[in-house]
């Protein structure tokens, strides 16, 4: 019975540090130092970025770290009112999804 007890604990907290892990949220004076490094690029450029794929306003932004890699999502609005989003890897800009938001 003890071991039982001992695994289900251990699996629940293990799975719970990995949820934790998976999606950060990045804070501002972390990603300005990032910037610094060269870990990421400039927010500027990767909006660029975003609208070259998506055209339209950009409604709101955001950066995590999901498994290690630094990643920018960027809410678009097109010009028909519909909502867009679009994922980069902060690192070099590589488009990692697009899609319209449900």
């Amino acid at each position: 019975m003890k071991k039982a007890i001992l695994l289900t604990s251990a699996l629940f907290f293990g799975l719970s540090s990995a949820a934790v892990m998976a999606d950060d949220d990045v804070r501002l004076d972390e990603a300005n130092q990032l910037i610094e490094q060269g870990t990421i690029k400039q927010f500027e450029e990767l909006n660029q970025k975003a609208l070259s794929v998506q055209p339209g306003t950009i409604t709101d932004t955001d950066l995590d770290k999901h498994y290690g890699r630094y990643v920018y999502q960027v809410e678009i609005k097109d010009a028909q009112g519909q909502e867009w989003d679009v994922d980069l890897d902060a690192s070099n800009g590589e488009v990692l999804e697009h899609k319209q938001d449900d």
